[in-house]
């Protein structure tokens, strides 16, 4: 209790502060600095804002002059979220990372981290002051506020990455243009959801309000992701994020994805046929899993609930129960292949499309398939 009493005090002697330069704006972010001073902590650092602050600068395009910075453990902290647009400094590792500061002292540095019982930020910000950083802030309420505030998180890429190899239900969404981006290169497993078409294509996102989205464009110069991801939430989606660093920093970590120099790329491995007519061999869906997960769509047809248990990394979830209402929203680029629990539904669903849009390129699997949480499954042929 006492740390949200806290927090709302906090926050509560922070809203006038603003950020411009007339004198009397000055006058008012200074008073309520002081009134946060008397309800914070002594050891805090003495010049703070608030969520309201920092909003102005987390955005896409990223705003020259200033550098907001997560002072959190990186691989607990910040890879799975963070304010978009920041970069990570761990304050315990800040003095080895002095040189991702700007050069220019009179930037605007805005340091953050877990919250008011969090002193990470304090530190790191009394560091910079005394490096001669001239503009320096602590968002003190910090990344918790930022999510209670309603603003949408961000994930690292290495994180992105992390969740793919463990199978975790998502749904990631490329929201660049599609034949000048999307079709020459983009993330393993994203689906194409242009920002300029979103309300046209949004049938392409998933029924499940509560499916994890990922949004993502062409790094921290574009802001289709963020105004996607936006409009995903107020459609009513509650699992919403951005992967700020987006394409560019995908193809710097791991090489350039699916799409690029198509040209020059092997070729998909076959589908083989299984015993049933319009069923994929499990032997050939194993190989494209490993080989070319890319080259084919991956639509589960289980239930929400069933979908977040676990599924195969990049698949999208499309309930055989809606999927009659949402076949035109179906990709038509490159085969697509049902799954399910048992074979029952996945075999509805190749029947359902056939009927109804023929001109898809569909399979099923026809088999028994158990997900378990780390990603790992078994699948055993009918």
């Amino acid at each position: 209790m006492k740390k949200h009493l806290l927090a709302g005090a906090v926050v509560a002697a922070l809203a006038l502060i603003q950020a411009g330069p007339l004198a009397a704006d000055a006058a008012a972010a200074e008073k309520a600095t002081e009134n946060a001073a008397e309800v914070a902590r002594a050891d805090w650092y003495h010049t703070l804002v608030d969520a309201a602050f920092v909003a102005q600068h987390a955005v896409l395009p990223k705003p020259e002059g200033v550098l907001i910075i997560d002072a959190r453990p990186s691989t607990r902290k910040y890879d799975p979220g963070h304010i978009p647009t920041a970069i990570n400094i761990p304050d315990t590792q800040f003095d080895k990372h002095i040189d991702r500061l700007p050069q220019d002292k009179n930037t605007l540095l805005i340091f953050y981290c877990d919250g008011v019982e969090c002193m990470l930020s304090h530190k790191s910000a009394f560091k910079a002051e005394k490096l001669g950083y001239t503009q320096v802030r602590v968002y003190p309420a910090g990344y918790p506020d930022w999510l209670a505030s309603g603003h949408i998180g961000a994930i690292s890429v290495p994180y992105l990455k992390k969740l793919m190899d463990e199978g975790a239900p998502m749904t990631l969404i490329d929201s660049r243009p599609k034949e000048r981006k999307y079709d020459k290169g983009h993330i393993p497993g994203a689906i194409s959801l242009p920002d300029s078409q979103f309300d046209k294509l949004v049938d392409r996102l998933p029924a499940d309000k509560a499916s994890p989205l990922y949004f993502y464009c062409e790094g921290l110069s574009c802001k289709l992701s963020s105004d996607s991801a936006a409009r995903a939430v107020k459609l009513g989606y509650t699992n919403v994020k951005v992967v700020p660093e987006g394409y560019p920093e995908w193809v710097r970590l791991y090489g350039a994805g699916e799409g690029a120099h198509a040209a020059a790329a092997p070729t998909a491995p076959s589908i083989g046929a299984g015993k049933e007519s319009g069923s994929i061999a499990v032997a050939s869906l194993e190989t494209i899993l490993k080989e070319a997960p890319g080259s084919v769509h991956l639509i589960d047809v289980r239930d929400p609930n069933e979908f977040a248990t676990g599924s195969f990394p990049g698949a999208i979830n499309e309930p055989v129960s809606k999927l009659e209402d949402r076949i035109d929203a179906l990709p038509t680029d490159k085969p697509i292949v049902f799954f399910c629990g048992a074979g029952g539904r996945s075999g509805e669903a190749h029947d359902m499309a056939k009927l109804y849009k023929p001109a898809l390129v569909t399979y099923f699997v026809n088999a028994d398939i158990k997900w378990k949480s780390d990603g790992s499954y078994t699948i055993t042929e009918k």
